[in-house]
């Protein structure tokens, strides 16, 4: 099994979902702009609290009097207006990268599996903060999500705030919209990972293929001793003798050293030997034939020095010019 570099079915979801992510981080970068650092979350605040929805802004400096311990509700407190923003801002950048390397067919579906795993836990906790409970106060419990979010803006004590409601919850609808867009991000990209049956032949059979023309390295090398098609040596070098060559097949038919008339000869201790200088089994080609008289026995003249040599008859190469210099005297 094998990690596929394809996206399934092919690219047009994907671009179709970069057009939707687009419009989306647009948005959340506009709202979360215009909310940062504190435009309109104590406001809200504050009008839950005087329609009995939430506890009031005051409550911390109340307890912070009397020495109580005191912990800001998540969806009032200023970290989820930050991190809102500060995620937003990320979106754009991961979107251009992501969308210029899917045009460029350079992102694998493992690597977007989990960038997007990545960006759903961030919009996760971003959409849990924004949801979250306020339960500090006990006469006035907000066992759910704000106001803003699970009721009418026209229900705001200060109909001022109205246009800020709508903005607060456009900007809790985005991001649960952009999470959805995600999690639809990653289902595909885990489900590329994955080789379809018409991939897996077609990988298979480029892996035969390469397989086959790299096959030629683990044959066997012809000239080495263990290999079954080894190149058959040569009779004559086997016995210690020099192999044939024309040079040495002419130079025996003229008869050895007798038609050298400058070196002594002595043609009385020479014997006649005769070899069967013949390769077995070697192909010849056409232009390497040999015709029937080259075929026969090829005659090799030893010479074997005798029992007591004559100084006098002893060969030298190349002989002394004695008669060449008795005439130039």
């Amino acid at each position: 099994m094998f990690l596929s570099r394809r996206y399934r079915p092919n690219m047009r979801p994907f671009y179709g979902l970069i057009a939707i992510e687009f419009c989306l981080t647009v948005a959340l970068l506009t709202f979360t702009g215009i909310a940062a650092p504190n435009l309109y979350r104590t406001k809200l605040w504050q009008d839950g609290a005087d329609n009995g929805f939430n506890s009031s802004p005051v409550a911390g400096l109340y307890a912070a009097a009397n020495y109580r311990p005191y912990t800001t509700p998540r969806c009032w407190s200023q970290f989820i207006t930050n991190y809102n923003l500060v995620v937003a801002v990320l979106s754009m950048f991961l979107m251009l990268v992501k969308g210029t390397t899917f045009m460029l067919h350079v992102l694998p579906p493992i690597v977007s599996t989990i960038l997007h795993a990545i960006l759903i836990a961030l919009y996760s906790v971003a959409a849990a903060f924004q949801a979250s409970s306020d339960t500090t106060d006990p006469r006035r419990p907000q066992n759910g999500p704000p106001w803003y979010i699970t009721k009418n803006c026209s229900v705001a004590h200060d109909k001022s705030l109205v246009g800020y409601c709508q903005q607060a919850k456009a900007t809790f609808a985005c991001f649960v919209a952009m999470l959805g867009v995600f999690t639809i991000y990653f289902g595909l990209s885990l489900w590329s990972c994955f080789p379809s049956k018409a991939h897996r032949l077609e990988y298979e059979e480029k892996q035969r293929a390469k397989k086959l023309r790299w096959a030629h390295l683990d044959e066997p090398d012809p000239r080495s001793a263990d290999s079954d098609y080894a190149v058959p040596d040569t009779p004559g070098v086997q016995l210690g003798m020099n192999p044939v060559t024309p040079r040495t097949l002419a130079f025996n038919k003229l008869g050895g050293t007798r038609d050298l008339p400058l070196r002594a000869r002595d043609t009385s201790d020479t014997k006649t030997s005769t070899f069967a200088l013949r390769s077995p089994g070697i192909l010849r080609t056409p232009m390497h034939l040999r015709s029937p008289r080259e075929n026969k026995e090829i005659a090799v003249v030893t010479s074997e020095p005798s029992a007591s040599p004559d100084p006098e008859a002893q060969m030298y190469f190349p002989p002394p010019p004695k008669e060449s210099i008795g005439r130039g005297r």
